[in-house]
């Protein structure tokens, strides 16, 4: 690529054009890297069916959404160089909405720039346009959007806990994904939901670029799902967007030696989900809500209620090799990722044996082998992986709890791990289960 061969040519980062076909649902996104001499041209698409023809007020929120789909979805073609300057082809962010795209692209790009030994700045600068101060804001408009909730669906415990809260509460919520996972369509149809999908094609050149030696690594795709479910919510008509992120999610995965925090799930996080609210609320619509009805509750919490649904047991998964962009690349559950083993983890203390090893198709306490694998979660020596997983102390906790249970107790992996956290000063498990800390639930979900 252009940029590794020349990198003292000066690098320009453009987003070019975004547009929504009313009639078919198809959002175009473009972006363009230039150096003065060589360029490359990046298009991403994603499909909503069955849009509501929208009226002219709800017309403006939908520009204003896709500019927020397209300035967050870019972060997947910056941080192949992460570097130049950012331009704009066509509209262009306010002051607010640049500082908070700076913070989006710094936090959700921390944990590649950490694996990438990334020393200098990997996070651009957005250029605000000069009519709108920080602090100056009268707030987006109220479209009189329907009062019906969108679940995303990711076919795991936490959306499946989220949607019966959501029914619990009154609602008859419909399910969405984003992308073309057979195991989410699955699960929705166990559920019986109405359920929809958002296509997505990323830029065509993205895998030979990644694999021809740019910059890689994990990207705030969470986030960038967000965005697009904004844009859904008032192409379909909803006035509520449920998210399922835990408050397990907030704890970052390491802390960097300069002090940086750098976070797997900061798309999950409360700092995220309070930014894209502020700007709906600032810039879309007013009488749009997304929040996580999770957010108060920990992973073993989530594990602890999800126990209960036992009609979903035979088909959900965690395990992300569901999820690739080429293809599931295993039936349900790998058996040695961290999601696998944590899952089973936080599980084991509230499901009998027999039933565990149903839904997982083995009994992975009982594997020897697997014991450094299941420390990690424990943070005996250095951090715990980069996954979306619970935190150390809730995987202590539900050691704790096992080593009583007369069923578990001797399990080879309960029992070593047991042992090492003899040394270890310990917490009261009911800690970890109990709801607590800041959210942005609306009263009516909270019971």
């Amino acid at each position: 690529m252009f940029w590794l061969e020349h990198p003292e040519r000066r690098l320009r980062f453009e987003f070019t054009d975004r547009s929504l076909d009313l009639r078919t649902g198809r959002v175009t996104l473009e972006w363009r890297f230039c150096d003065g001499q060589e360029s490359l041209a990046l298009v991403e698409r994603f499909e909503f069916p069955e849009i509501v023809a929208p009226t002219q007020e709800r017309r403006d929120a939908i520009e204003a959404a896709l500019d927020l789909l397209h300035w967050v979805a870019g972060i997947s073609y910056w941080k192949m160089a992460c570097r130049g300057q950012v331009t704009y082809a066509a509209r262009s962010p306010d002051a607010f909405q640049a500082r908070a795209l700076t913070s989006i692209y710094r936090s959700g790009l921390a944990e590649m720039a950490w694996r990438n030994k990334l020393g200098e700045r990997y996070w651009p600068d957005f250029p605000a346009r000069l009519d709108t101060p920080v602090g100056v804001c009268d707030g987006a408009a109220s479209l009189g959007l329907r009062r019906r909730a969108l679940v995303p669906m990711g076919g795991g415990k936490d959306s499946l806990v989220a949607l019966e809260r959501v029914r619990r509460a009154g609602y008859r919520p419909e399910t969405v994904q984003v992308g073309s996972a057979g195991l989410i369509g699955r699960v929705a149809d166990r559920a019986g939901t109405r359920h929809r999908r958002i296509g997505r094609s990323l830029a065509p050149q993205l895998a030979h670029l990644n694999a021809g030696g740019v910059l890689n690594g994990h990207v705030p795709i969470t986030a960038i799902n967000s965005c697009a479910l904004v844009l859904a919510a008032l192409l379909w008509d909803f006035d509520t967007v449920v998210f399922a992120n835990e408050r397990s999610a907030d704890t970052p995965t390491l802390i960097a030696p300069d002090g940086r925090p750098v976070n797997h799930q900061f798309a999950k996080s409360l700092e995220f989900e309070c930014l894209l609210d502020d700007w709906i609320k600032r810039s879309i619509a007013s009488d749009l809500k997304v929040f996580s009805i999770l957010r108060r509750d920990r992973e073993l919490s989530v594990c602890r209620e999800f126990a209960g649904l036992e009609q979903y047991h035979d088909v959900f998964s965690s395990c992300n090799r569901n999820f690739h962009l080429d293809g599931p690349q295993t039936r349900r559950w790998c058996l040695r990722c961290p999601k696998c083993l944590f899952v089973f983890l936080a599980l084991a203390p509230f499901v009998p044996v027999a039933s565990l090893q149903r839904i997982f198709g083995a009994d992975l306490l009982q594997r020897a082998d697997l014991v450094e694998s299941f420390a990690e979660l424990l943070e005996l020596d250095g951090h715990r992986p980069f996954e979306c997983v619970g935190e150390a102390g809730e995987a202590r906790a539900a050691i704790r709890l096992l080593a009583d249970d007369p069923h578990w107790k001797h399990h080879s992996v309960v029992s070593e791990l047991d042992r090492r956290l003899e040394a270890v000063e310990g917490s009261d498990p009911a800690t970890w289960l109990e709801p607590g800390g800041p959210h942005r639930i609306p009263p009516g979900f909270l019971a």
